[in-house]
């Protein structure tokens, strides 16, 4: 079976780094694939990477990370300014963070409004989830 969890920046965003890379990397252990709302910093992505290949053994094989941004075509550039200062005010992070193990997720192809996971079950029999983004 394939599980989807959602993670809400909100949930994870009093969390330090160390903490909240240990939370994604749990889940991800748990064979869940991990939705995570908004992006993690450069740093908090290679501590995940640092601490995915220290764990590394025969039942986790690794994972599988991607990250969209939202991109608007056409953005005037007041409109551009309304939703930075939202962002800001609001504290949500734009764009979205797919974490995956690499047993279940055998590719990840993205543009920039859409991700397609490729997966695996345990027959090998390959599946394609697609999550689109709004423009």
């Amino acid at each position: 079976m394939l599980t989807l969890q959602f993670v809400p920046y909100s949930e994870i965003k009093k969390l330090d780094s160390d903490a909240k890379v240990t939370k994604l990397l749990n889940l991800v252990k748990e064979d869940k694939i991990v939705l995570v709302e908004g992006r993690l910093k450069a740093t908090e992505e290679t501590e995940l990477i640092q601490k995915t290949m220290e764990g590394i053994n025969k039942s986790f094989k690794g994972i599988e990370l991607c990250t969209i941004y939202p991109h608007v075509k056409n953005e005037k550039t007041y409109e551009k300014l309304t939703r930075t200062m939202a962002a800001l005010l609001t504290g949500v992070k734009s764009g979205l963070t797919v974490i995956g193990p690499a047993t279940v997720i055998k590719e990840i192809k993205r543009d920039p409004n859409k991700i397609q996971l490729l997966t695996t079950n345990g027959l090998n029999r390959r599946r394609t989830l697609r999550l689109k983004g709004k423009r």
